[in-house]
């Protein structure tokens, strides 16, 4: 017996309801309900769970543990933002911009798989096999064991995984596979989580690593109910500027390692290339000798990563000066300046502020306090700093400098690359032995690092 039903669910969280409001009651988002049209078949003697189990409870202490075992791909910087490798049976969410490369990364680990003997299928939804395949030979990604499939209904989909028994499985994307018996259009919260759903408990019942591509929304979050990153192992999201050739590969959710880790890569014409090295890559265009520019050291996860930090404050005629931050947090970049201007006396209520890291790298670590403030003081008194220093630490409200972790890794990574000095706050500088060929200055106040940046 089929009825035909009509709810509303939020496409922010996934909120159910049978009537539609402007504002949710789930998440409070405007203007996020969707109608949807489903049809309820009443069955008799079938559980609506994913997963149908016998086994009994036991008590935690019983249950053996063990390594995940992992798939190494060929792609050095993705088993790192993955944290090894990709689990057999993990269910994995990558979301990024159009053209930003998605489908290039994941055709290029797909060869990479197929290459060492794994059975690889890569379904797409949005291009044809030839499409696939022009995009294979200019990626030079051609293998025997490197199946594709140009398919977006499920059961087709279902099918030809369990004929072809794959070790590694891309769905480009999860917004155009369809349901046949759910009635709204693909893309719909309904379709995708249901999809969602199937391609999870295939990934968990066969294991089968399974890769879904999803689109993501002008605000550049994922498109679809919220559920939809609940549900998956981990989640990643490919970034990069469309000018700037550098992407980012950032993980914000890992059931199987850390999300402080980052892939870097480069796209060029044979496709995305690992950055090894992204330091120095970072300050390969460096100006020497220019009021306002300084290097920071950042910590992303376990790599030390140095780029160049750019200020520039100018003088205006309106009331209210701009404050402008690209790559750092902009509250951050005014609390600095009310510090500057409260314990260092320098009148900036009159001048605009701008900030910018180059590269188009985005760091959110308070670490880069210090470099922001020197950065600033340098701009804004016409003094360059000496283009052999490193500077990192947090700044706080009262202008003391106060400890960040990982100072001996930021260290060496600058005297790997030829610095000869660090300012680093001087709690950092105890239980650790610096290496030789660098000089520590340790500062325990904004007006210390000033004094001896600015000398």
């Amino acid at each position: 017996m089929v009825k035909v039903k009509t709810k509303f669910f939020c496409s922010e969280c996934g909120y159910e309801s049978p009537k539609w409001y402007g504002k949710c009651p789930g998440c409070g988002s405007w203007n996020s309900m969707v109608e949807e049209t489903e049809k309820v078949v009443k069955t008799q003697g079938m559980s609506s769970g994913l997963f149908h189990t016998k086994e009994k409870p036991l008590p935690i202490i019983n249950i053996e543990s063990g390594k995940e075992p992992r798939i190494v791909t060929g792609i050095g910087e993705l088993n790192r933002v993955l944290g090894g490798g990709v689990v057999p049976g993990s269910l994995v969410l990558v979301g990024g911009d159009p053209g930003i490369g998605k489908s290039t990364l994941l055709l290029q680990t797909s060869h990479e798989l197929a290459k060492v003997g794994l059975k690889v299928l890569y379904i797409s939804g949005e291009e044809s096999i030839r499409q696939t395949k022009l995009r294979a030979e200019r990626l030079g990604a051609l293998s025997q064991e490197l199946y594709v499939l140009c398919e977006s209904d499920m059961e087709a989909i279902e099918a030809a995984i369990d004929e072809l028994k794959p070790d590694f499985l891309v769905i480009d994307s999860i917004q155009t596979v369809y349901l046949p018996e759910v009635t709204s259009a693909p893309g719909s919260v309904s379709q995708v989580r249901e999809c969602t759903a199937r391609f999870m408990r295939i990934a968990k019942g066969q294991g089968i690593a399974t890769v879904l591509v999803g689109h993501v929304t002008k605000e550049g979050a994922i498109a679809g109910p919220r559920l939809l990153e609940h549900m998956v192992d981990c989640v990643l999201y490919f970034e990069g500027e469309r000018h700037h050739s550098y992407r980012l590969l950032r993980a914000v959710k890992n059931r199987f390692g850390s999300t402080n880790e980052i892939g870097i890569f480069e796209m060029n014409e044979s496709g995305l290339t690992e950055v090894v090295n992204p330091s120095e890559l970072f300050l390969s265009e460096r100006p020497l000798g220019v009021a306002g520019s300084t290097v920071v050291a950042s910590m992303e996860g376990t790599r030390p990563m140095l780029v160049e930090l750019q200020a520039l404050i100018a003088s205006t005629h309106f009331p209210s000066p701009r404050r402008m931050a690209t790559g750092v947090d902009h509250h951050r970049m005014g609390l600095i300046i009310a510090v500057l201007e409260k314990r260092m006396g320098m009148f900036l209520q009159n001048q605009d502020a701008y900030v910018n890291l180059a590269g188009g790298v985005k760091l959110d670590e308070p670490a880069v306090d210090l470099a922001i403030a020197v950065s600033i003081a340098s701009s804004f008194r016409d003094i360059p700093t000496k283009p052999d220093d490193v500077i990192f630490g947090e700044v706080g409200l009262t202008g003391e400098v106060r400890a960040v972790s990982r100072a001996e890794q930021r260290v060496r990574e600058a005297a790997k690359l030829g610095f000869k000095r660090v300012i680093l706050p001087e709690k950092s500088m105890k239980g650790w032995q610096s290496p030789a060929g660098i000089q520590l200055m340790g500062v325990n106040t904004v007006a210390d690092a000033l004094a001896v940046a600015l000398d």
